[in-house]
């Protein structure tokens, strides 16, 4: 295992694999799964699976990615931290943060009424980085390090 990296409890970070160059993201150990606030969502079967194409949004106010169409790994029910409990779409995708790319599954959803487009949850960080909540945006860009599972 490589070094571990402390973060802040909010960065920016990047969605390569979808088009998305820099996204702001809270990162929350008290959630288990990652999600991404999409303005819509399509589902296209095909021979190979579902395939999803759908909008991220990139800014709180405004900012649109290009579509984006990704192969869905699953389809689970997930509880909010209000105890609501819905079915979402998941997606693996790459992750850039902090000088290291990484693969995480990260399920799509309405976020709009949250402050942050990206919730990035403990699976995705587990082994890579260590959160200290007095931290924010304490990242700036450097070379990306592929991390190898």
């Amino acid at each position: 295992m490589t070094d571990v990296i402390t973060l802040g409890w909010r960065e920016r970070l990047a969605l390569p694999s979808l088009g998305v160059t820099v996204l702001k993201a809270k990162l929350d150990t008290g959630a288990r799964t990652s999600s991404l606030h999409v303005e819509w969502l399509e589902v296209d079967e095909r021979a190979d699976g579902a395939w999803l194409r759908f909008q991220a949004r990139t800014t709180r106010k405004g900012g649109l990615s290009e579509p984006c169409e990704a192969k869905a790994t699953g389809r689970r029910n997930v509880t909010d931290s209000g105890g609501h409990r819905t079915t979402r779409w998941f997606i693996e995708t790459e992750i850039e943060l902090a000088g290291r790319r990484f693969t995480a599954e990260v399920n799509l959803t309405d976020r709009r009424h949250m402050l942050f487009p990206l919730l990035l949850g403990r699976t995705a960080l587990y082994g890579r980085f260590l959160v200290d909540p007095a931290l924010s945006y304490s990242q700036t860009p450097r070379r990306v390090v592929r991390d190898h599972p």
